[in-house]
C-alpha cells in the first residue's frame, strides 16, 4: 500500500526518538513496560485488569493460520468465562456453521463431537475453524457447559460473517418447513430469485446483478425477512427457550441472505462498499445477539470476539480509513464507548497455514522475518520471546507506536513474494489496540483435513528479495 496515502510523513519521523546512529529506534525503551506472557498469555491479573468491567472483548490475530494465536485466545477466552462471567464467543465465521458448533456445546443437535461439530465449516478456508486449536476450546466449552448445567451459566458459539447465502436460505425455509409450511412455501417462492444462477458462494449472482445480466434479489428478501419477524412472536411463544433460540437463529439467517445479496452485489465495485458493508453486518449482528442473549439477565452479557487485527483494530487510526474503510473495532467503540477492548497480536517469523490464492489448498508456508522498522521488527528486537503490552499502562512504547508504523497482516492466502504490497499497511498501533501481544517466532496452525501438500514447508526464500 503506497507510502502517500499518510500525507505529513513528519508523523512517520517521530518514531526516531532515542534512535541509534542509522536511525533506528532502540527497543529496550518502548518495552520497559511490557508485561510478560506465556504461551501468548498473560497472567490473570494483567488479563482482568485489561478487560476490567467492559462486556465486548475483541481479540485479534495477525494471520488465519498460526496456531499460537488460536492457542492463546481460547486461553484467554477459557479465563474470561470461569472467572469472569463471559456467556458468548462471536467469530469471525458464518452464522449457520458457527450455530451447529453452538448446538453441539449447549448439548443439543445431533453431532457426537468437537470435530463432527465442526464440519459444517466447508467452505474455503476450512482450516480457518477446522483446526486442532478450535477443536479443543469447542470440547473444552461443552465439558464447561454440561458442568453449570443451567441455561444462563453456559456460553454460546456464534458466526458474525455473512457470506452463507445459499446455507442461510436452506436453514430460513428448513425452520419455517417444521413451524409454518406455509410460509416456508412463500420464502421458497421469494428465494427462487436466486434459482437463475448457479454456485455455491453467490459471486455469479453479484456479477449478474451488478452488471444487469441478470435481475437482483433484493426486493424479495427483504419481504421474507420481514415475514418472517412479523410472525416470529408467534413462533417464540410455542415452545419456551429453545423455541425462542431457534426463531432467533432463523431470523439471523434471513438478516444473512439480506446482506449476502447486497454483498455479493457490492464486491464488484472497487470502492470500499462491499467491506464496509460485511463490518457493519458483523457489528449488527454482535449487537442483535447482546439483545437476544440479554433478555431476562440484570446485566448486559458478556461476550468475546474472535477476529483478524484488520476487522479488531481501529480502522480509524490506519491508512484504511484513508480509502473510506470502517472496521468492526472501530465500531465497537463508537457503539460501545468505554465498555469494550481490543487486543491485537503480532509475530517477526515462523510459519503459516495459507494459500497461495483464493479457494487453493492449504499449506504450510514459512513467514519472512518482518520488515525492517515494521512494529513487528521492533518488537523482535526487544530480544523478548513473548510480551504484552498495555498501552494505557506502557508510555514509552504508546509514544513511539503512537505514529504510523508499518503493520504485517496475512490472511488466509500469503505472497511472500509480494509481501510488502500484499501483506503490510501503515498503522498508529497504540491506538489501533488497547493491547498487543507479540509472539516472536509462531507456527502454522494444523488443519484437521490435512492433506499432503500441507505437510512440507516452503524452502526459505533470500531476504529480502521480491518485497
Amino acid at each position: 500500500m503506497p507510502d502517500r496515502l499518510f500525507a505529513d510523513r513528519r508523523d512517520a519521523d517521530r518514531i526516531r526518538i532515542a534512535s541509534t546512529g542509522r536511525g533506528r529506534p532502540e527497543a529496550g525503551p518502548l518495552i520497559a513496560d511490557a508485561v510478560p506472557v506465556r504461551h501468548g498469555v498473560p497472567a490473570d491479573d494483567a488479563l482482568f485488569d485489561l478487560v476490567g468491567d467492559a462486556h465486548v472483548v475483541l481479540i485479534g490475530e495477525a494471520s488465519h493460520g498460526t496456531r499460537e494465536f488460536y492457542a492463546a485466545r481460547a486461553a484467554m477466552t477459557r479465563r474470561l468465562i470461569e472467572e469472569k462471567g463471559f456467556c458468548a464467543v462471536a467469530v469471525e465465521a458464518d452464522w449457520p456453521d458457527a450455530y451447529r458448533v453452538n448446538r453441539f456445546v449447549r448439548g443439543h443437535g445431533h453431532d457426537a463431537g468437537a470435530e463432527q461439530a465442526l464440519r459444517g465449516f466447508e467452505r474455503f478456508p476450512m482450516w480457518m475453524w477446522r483446526n486442532s486449536e478450535v477443536a479443543e476450546f469447542v470440547r473444552w466449552l461443552r465439558d464447561h457447559n454440561d458442568q453449570v448445567g443451567t441455561r444462563d451459566g453456559q456460553a454460546g458459539f456464534y458466526g458474525l460473517d455473512l457470506y452463507s447465502l445459499y446455507r442461510s436460505i436452506d436453514e430460513v425455509i428448513g425452520y419455517l418447513q417444521n413451524v409454518d409450511p406455509a410460509a416456508a412455501a412463500r420464502a421458497r417462492e421469494r428465494y427462487a430469485c436466486f434459482d437463475h444462477y448457479s454456485g455455491e458462494d453467490g459471486q455469479e449472482y453479484g456479477f449478474a446483478a451488478a452488471f444487469g445480466a441478470g435481475p437482483d434479489c433484493e426486493r424479495e428478501v427483504l419481504e421474507q425477512l420481514v415475514d418472517l419477524q412479523r410472525h416470529g412472536l408467534d413462533y417464540a411463544h410455542r415452545d419456551g427457550f429453545v423455541a425462542e433460540d431457534e426463531l432467533f437463529y432463523a431470523q439471523q439467517n434471513a438478516r444473512a441472505v439480506q446482506d449476502a445479496e447486497a454483498y455479493y452485489r457490492s464486491m464488484f465495485d472497487p470502492g470500499p462498499s462491499s467491506w464496509n458493508l460485511r463490518d457493519r453486518h458483523m457489528i449488527d449482528t454482535l449487537q442483535a445477539l447482546r439483545e437476544h442473549l440479554g433478555r431476562g439477565r440484570p446485566q448486559p452479557p458478556r461476550i468475546v470476539v474472535w477476529a483478524h487485527n484488520s476487522h479488531v483494530g481501529d480502522a480509524r487510526t490506519t491508512e484504511l480509513s484513508q480509502r473510506g474503510e470502517v472496521n468492526v473495532g472501530q465500531l465497537v467503540r463508537e457503539r460501545y464507548p468505554g465498555d469494550c477492548r481490543l487486543i491485537g497480536f503480532t509475530t517477526y517469523s515462523g510459519t503459516v497455514t495459507a494459500a497461495d490464492d483464493w479457494g487453493g489448498q492449504a499449506r504450510r508456508k514459512r513467514v519472512r522475518p518482518g520488515l525492517p522498522d515494521s512494529v513487528e521488527d521492533l518488537l523482535h528486537r526487544s530480544a523478548e520471546p513473548q510480551l504484552m503490552l498495555t498501552f494505557d499502562r506502557a508510555p514509552h512504547a504508546s509514544q513511539a507506536l503512537a505514529s504510523p508504523r508499518l503493520e504485517r497482516a496475512i490472511g488466509v492466502v500469503y505472497r511472500p513474494s509480494t509481501e510488502r504490497h500484499s501483506h503490510y499497511f501503515h498503522a498508529r498501533v497504540s491506538d489501533q489496540f488497547d493491547a498487543l501481544i507479540h509472539i516472536d517466532d509462531t507456527r502454522a496452525v494444523q488443519p484437521l483435513d490435512r492433506a499432503e501438500h500441507w505437510a512440507g514447508t516452503e524452502p526459505a526464500e533470500t531476504y529480502p528479495a521480491g518485497v
